[in-house]
């Protein structure tokens, strides 16, 4: 019986030194091919996580979108009862008796309560203050005029609030819009053409 073993160390050691000997070292093609494919797949993977991601927020902006949709037409049927509110304050006579006067703080106090109601579901009122620049988006110009005070695009006066609902616009504010060459050397030169022909001027108009 032969305990000799099949494996040669010798053998073994001489094909390796042959592989050795024959092994160019120039050539790194193999290798480059396999960064190459490394590379690819890494961009793949790249690639599926960003457009996973634009998936996401696309989601959710038309989850968005489709919830603001949603409760649009109630918002705006809404905003009919805020502006019947704000008509009836305005109507209201300052010099009331008790009873009266305690109607009026009623009115008043359901107008905030309904405008926090409004904040609460993302319904944002817009009101521009008089110097604003107006903006197409959220402002409804009804009316053009010179004004001595604001400069030309620029608000003079609101005539009836507008809203938004999550940044899209359910209705447009009302407004009166300063015209072009308008402002305060505008109102100035008015000022001086009047007083040289001896006419006079209106400063508020």
């Amino acid at each position: 019986m032969n305990d000799t073993p099949d494996y040669e160390p010798e053998t073994e050691l001489d094909a390796d030194i042959g592989e050795a000997e024959g092994y160019d070292g120039d050539d790194l093609a193999p290798l480059d091919a396999v960064i190459a494919e490394r590379d690819e797949w890494k961009d793949r993977a790249l690639r599926a996580v960003a457009e996973s991601e634009n998936i996401k927020r696309r989601a959710e902006t038309q989850n968005n979108d489709a919830r603001a949709y949603a409760i649009q037409k109630f918002a705006r049927d809404l905003l009919v009862v805020a502006d019947n509110l704000e008509r009836a304050i305005q109507a209201a006579p300052k010099d009331t008796n008790a009873g009266e006067a305690g109607l009026v703080t009623g009115l008043e106090l359901t107008q905030k309560a309904l405008f926090s109601a409004f904040e609460a579901n993302n319904l944002k009122r817009v009101a521009p203050e008089p110097g604003e620049v107006f903006d197409p988006h959220l402002h409804q110009a009804m009316m053009e005029q010179p004004s001595d005070s604001v400069q030309g695009g620029q608000v003079i006066q609101t005539l009836q609030a507008g809203y938004a609902l999550f940044g899209r616009t359910v209705r447009p504010a009302m407004v009166v819009v300063a015209a072009k060459g308008s402002g305060a050397a505008a109102g100035n030169a008015a000022y001086q053409a009047a007083q040289t022909s001896g006419g006079t001027f209106d400063g508020k108009a």
